[in-house]
């Protein structure tokens, strides 16, 4: 293991949608150079690839190796689970899904659910019987994307005691900032075709609190709408939870910078939890205006 890892338990997990991108200054002399690189820097991944088909085995022991001690893979329930099966008669895939990423053993974060606005309060019964069908020895987190589901009500009342009951994290989305600042460019445009505008809210239903952050290209006209994650963040941590927070941009060439921020911002709140780095090639700078 390479000793450039960090070696002690992070507080909370940082981390990106991928660890590889062609506009980050990671040497990309091999393509195995990305995981160990991205690792040395960020403790977590989102493991979006997932969603569309399970990784090989070798793919896993190679992850397994190529990281960080104490790196933690977030994967995402395939699209077979979630959107073509809707939960149901689907133990067969969640079987498969599970064993394949099992052998990650102690690096295996939150796995986690992304239910379309297709997903509706009416599949509540739905929903509690496949959880109540997971095996226990994994941390799992739901994303709901229906409006039913935000509502302050009984329905999101009842939702999020069948999550706390089951220690499953609820987890948020936060769009806000995209959708303050609408650019015209082609990339900003597509991500807000793409990405839901759903309420925010911040509750803990299990012990990892699971947050993703998408901020305009100009990253600078997001960073106030971080702040409030800073104190909620330290708030759970305070609980003795472990947060997960991972950053994206619309094309996510800036999201390193964003995550730096963000630890420093938790940093100046709290000296002993170390400033995020990023890669030894630094990024170039956002523009300020």
């Amino acid at each position: 293991m390479h000793n450039d890892y960090p070696q002690n338990i992070p507080s909370y997990y940082i981390g990106l949608a991928q660890w590889h991108h062609p506009d980050w200054h990671i040497d990309q002399s091999a393509a195995n150079q990305a995981l160990p690189e991205y690792s040395k820097h960020f403790s977590s991944v989102e493991g979006n690839s997932s969603f569309y088909g399970l990784p090989s085995t070798s793919s896993i022991e190679n992850w397994k190796q190529q990281s960080g001690q104490h790196f933690k893979f977030c994967f995402k329930f395939p699209q077979t689970i979630t959107h073509h099966a809707k939960l149901q008669h689907c133990d067969r895939q969640v079987s498969e899904f599970l064993n394949r990423v099992a052998p990650l053993e102690n690096k295996l974060g939150t796995l986690w659910l992304q239910l379309n606005a297709s997903f509706s309060p009416k599949d509540f019964d739905k929903l509690s019987r496949f959880i109540q069908s997971l095996p226990p020895d994994f941390n799992y987190g739901i994303e709901v994307r229906h409006t039913g589901f935000f509502l302050k009500d009984d329905t999101e009342k009842r939702f999020n005691q069948l999550l706390m009951q089951h220690t499953i994290d609820r987890i948020t989305f936060d769009t806000r900032a995209l959708f303050a600042h609408p650019s015209k460019d082609a990339i900003t445009q597509e991500a807000l075709r793409a990405k839901p505008r759903m309420p925010v809210h911040a509750i803990a239903t299990g012990m990892s609190p699971f947050v993703r952050i998408i901020t305009p290209l100009k990253i600078n006209d997001g960073y106030a709408y971080l702040m409030p994650w800073v104190k909620k963040t330290l708030q759970w941590i305070d609980e003795e939870r472990t947060p997960y927070l991972f950053f994206h941009t619309p094309d996510n060439k800036e999201a390193p910078e964003v995550a730096r921020f963000f630890s420093g911002e938790i940093h100046k709140h709290r000296p002993d939890i170390p400033v995020q780095s990023i890669w030894d090639k630094a990024l170039p700078q956002p523009e300020l205006f």
